[in-house]
């Protein structure tokens, strides 16, 4: 796919918006690369170094559809030192029974073949159209890891359809799978047309003491286990309406919140409350009008949480000048070889390319900055 024009983007926006959005918005001039990235990558685990996530087949996919493919090889050769091999399976997961494995983390070797078989079996937008809409329900899984991780295997497939990208889609979703967490929950009817700029002032945040400090993000988000005031904040917002529209102001409000916030140890963790929700404009297109609904709201839930459990600082007014470039901000992700950067910096160019905001510019060029 050749370079899009903004204007030819933005003319397009909203048909993209109701068919499909998942061609990587600055081309990738045909190249294959990204299934030599994935080769290299084969004989990797999800994590490595006692749970951080995998980010070498995410950040590749990005780097390829930032329009920066030789740029995908040197890094990826880079990253792989840091990690472990694919762990091994226990027992096979009946196709009957794979609810009761849902959330093992251990068997995480149990689901890739589990997946693996079903992309093979047959066409993977089926299995996307099917599983996505189980996994939504623990959507936060591992910080959000395994839908962005599906996310970006989906949008390599649709742009070519090769053996390596089907089973990167596996992959990802049993990461999913195997992460999947909820949080308790007590329904209540959501406002009417309520947008998530509106209810994050609303979501109550977990007090001081009980906070945790330590441990990765999954950890810190433990307390709303036992947080009552959170069980009704899904229910915040309404996702009823326009899925794209809900969307854009879910990753505009938490762009905001990443400038606002990202105090000693948080800036990781909100670069997440928005590549998460923002995966799903990758998704939704595969996804019926109940179940795009439920991944929103599941989306508004999981940004919330991090919110609720490790932020609690809302979005300010930013200061007024000249927005960075993005082929300097692409430049400048791609010096810093950090993984998050790259995938930070390609969601807010994709956010923006939709909803052309100062505030996700800004909030890449504050990512590159901090991880620099």
């Amino acid at each position: 796919m050749g370079r899009l024009t903004r204007r030819r983007l933005l003319g397009t926006a909203a048909a993209a918006a109701t068919t499909s959005y998942l061609a990587p918005l600055f081309g990738t001039n045909g190249s294959l690369v990204i299934d030599d990235a994935l080769e290299l990558l084969a004989k990797t685990g999800p994590e490595y170094h006692g749970g951080l996530a995998n980010h070498g087949p995410m950040a590749a996919e990005a780097l390829v559809a930032l329009g920066r493919p030789g740029a995908v090889v040197p890094w990826v050769e880079r990253y792989r030192r840091r990690l472990e091999g694919r762990p091994s399976g226990t027992r096979p997961i009946a196709a009957d029974a794979w609810r009761e494995a849902l959330g093992a983390r251990d068997r995480v070797g149990d689901w890739i073949p589990f997946f693996r078989r079903r992309v093979e079996d047959g066409p993977w937008r089926d299995v996307v159209r099917e599983w996505v809409p189980r996994l939504t329900p623990g959507i936060v899984a591992a910080a959000f890891h395994g839908v962005i991780r599906t996310a970006h295997a989906v949008r390599s497939l649709e742009a070519a359809e090769t053996a390596m990208r089907r089973s990167e889609l596996a992959e990802g979703l049993a990461y999913w799978a195997a992460n999947f967490a909820t949080f308790p929950e007590s329904r209540v009817r959501a406002p009417e047309g309520r947008l998530a700029s509106r209810a994050l002032g609303g979501v109550p945040v977990v007090p001081p003491d009980l906070r945790i400090l330590e441990g990765n993000i999954t950890d810190r988000l433990g307390p709303l286990q036992r947080f009552e005031p959170f069980a009704t904040v899904a229910d915040a917002v309404d996702t009823s309406g326009e899925a794209f529209r809900f969307l854009s102001d879910l990753t505009e409000t938490f762009a905001g919140v990443f400038l606002a916030t990202v105090p000693p140890g948080s800036l990781i963790t909100f670069v997440h409350a928005l590549t998460g929700p923002s995966a799903l404009r990758l998704l939704l297109p595969h996804l019926d009008v109940p179940a795009k609904s439920e991944a929103l709201r599941r989306a508004w839930q999981g940004a919330a949480a991090l919110y609720s459990a490790l932020g609690g600082v809302p979005p300010a007014p930013h200061a007024a000048g000249p927005s960075p470039r993005p082929d300097d901000l692409i430049d400048r992700a791609i010096a810093t070889a950090d993984e998050h950067a790259i995938k930070f910096t390609e969601a807010c160019l994709r956010e923006h390319a939709v909803n052309p905001r100062p505030v996700y510019l800004l909030a890449a060029r504050r990512a590159v900055e901090r991880l620099s």
